[in-house]
This record gives structure tokens, sequence and C-alpha cells, in this order.
């Protein structure tokens, strides 16, 4: 997790021998034998692992991975430049080439998912979450794009009526009340602890708000 919130999975080995290829043969080894959720976004070449005084792997000294990017070609049309921004931005890299892979660059499927989101707010196409998989690279993405499908309308709040329906597990509850009668049975009692000094003003001000956005507290 070299930036907050940004969990990557990263192998790190210690070849026995020639490790030139080794980063990406082992990733195409793990890609056909692994989901890809499993495969490791990147693949750290160390001549030793780092060990902590009292043997065990020190995980802190670990290298961050460095990922490689803009080799491949640049962007030609305005959509594929558009497409390479959005790439860099969401792997968090300086560049992106049209022929660079998604998860080659530490993509991950978390990190697919608001791509996807960002190329539906950006160029108002509908991706799916597979074609990501399917077509990593911006140019065979881009291509992608000229058969999706319209972007799916923003939601809006509906009517509503005076009498909200119940959910399946509110009905559920309700018909065992009129069954058994009133129980506590589904109660979760819960008793806090506070140490220090309590502003009582600010925390019913605290209460209130949660009251006051959940309607069903009251």
């Amino acid at each position: 997790e070299d930036t907050p919130g940004d969990r990557r999975l990263v192998a790190y080995v210690v070849p026995a021998g020639d490790h030139e290829a080794l980063p990406d043969a082992l990733r195409d080894f793990a890609g056909q034998r692994l989901p890809a959720y499993m495969v490791p976004s990147a693949v750290v070449v160390l001549d030793a692992l780092p060990l902590a005084a009292n043997g065990k792997l020190d995980s802190r000294a670990l290298p961050a991975p460095e990922h490689l990017t803009g080799s491949g070609r640049e962007p030609v049309t305005l959509q594929e430049q558009i497409l390479c921004a959005v790439f860099a931005d969401i792997l968090g890299v300086p560049a992106v080439g049209v022929d660079d892979d998604f998860f080659a660059l530490g993509g991950h499927s978390l990190l697919a998912a608001r791509l996807v989101s960002r190329v539906r707010t950006v160029l108002g196409a509908e991706v799916p979450l597979r074609a990501l998989f399917e077509a990593p690279t911006v140019a065979r993405l881009a291509s992608r794009l000229a058969g999706s499908g319209a972007v799916r309308p923003a939601l809006s709040a509906g009517l509503r009526p005076q009498r909200l329906p119940l959910s399946y597990a509110q009905q559920r509850l309700w018909f065992i009340e009129q069954l058994e009668g009133p129980s506590a049975t589904y109660n979760t009692p819960i008793a806090l602890r506070l140490s220090g000094a309590v502003d009582k003003d600010a925390l019913g001000t605290a209460l209130r708000d949660v009251i006051g956005r959940h309607e069903v507290l009251r």
C-alpha cells in the first residue's frame, strides 16, 4: 500500500540465475493458472530479501515497485489522448502509451472499476468491466468504445408515497411480531464507556443528526 487506500499485490523474488525476463515470465505463468485478481500487479527482483533483527522478513524495507510507462505508441486520436490521460490518472503514473497494459502497470479490479466509471463520466460511454479485462490497453479499449452502448442515466429521486412499503426483511419482522407479540429478540443493546470530558451539546447534536438522516430510527 504505497498510496493510502490503494492496495496492490506485489511479488518479490530472489532469482537463482539470469533474471532479465523473469518479471514478465512470472506474470505470464501466474496469469495462466490464477484468476486475474490473484496475479501480482508487479514483480520486483531483489538480490536478497530484507530481514529484521529476529531473522524474519522486514516487509517495511521492501522497495516499492517501479512501473514502466510511456514505452508504447503515443495516442493519435482525441479519444486515445483522453483514455491515456485517464489510464495515467487512475494508475498514478506520469504517462501511459496506447499499447501499455493496464494490469501490467499495476492495475487491479478495484482500479478497473474506477477506470470504467471515469470513462463513463468523461466520454459518456458505457463500458462493461469485463471489456477492460479483455482489452486492457488504450488502443484495444478505444476500438471497443465504438460499439459501446449509451451511458446509463444518472440516478434521480423518485416519487415518494406518503406511506412507504416495507422491505421483505421488514415484512418478516412485522409478521413475527403479529404472530408472537412484542419481543426484544431483534434488539441490539450496546453500552459505551466514554473517558475524558464529554461535550454533551455536541454529542446530542450528532445523535439528532443521525436520527434526522435515518428515518428508520424515528
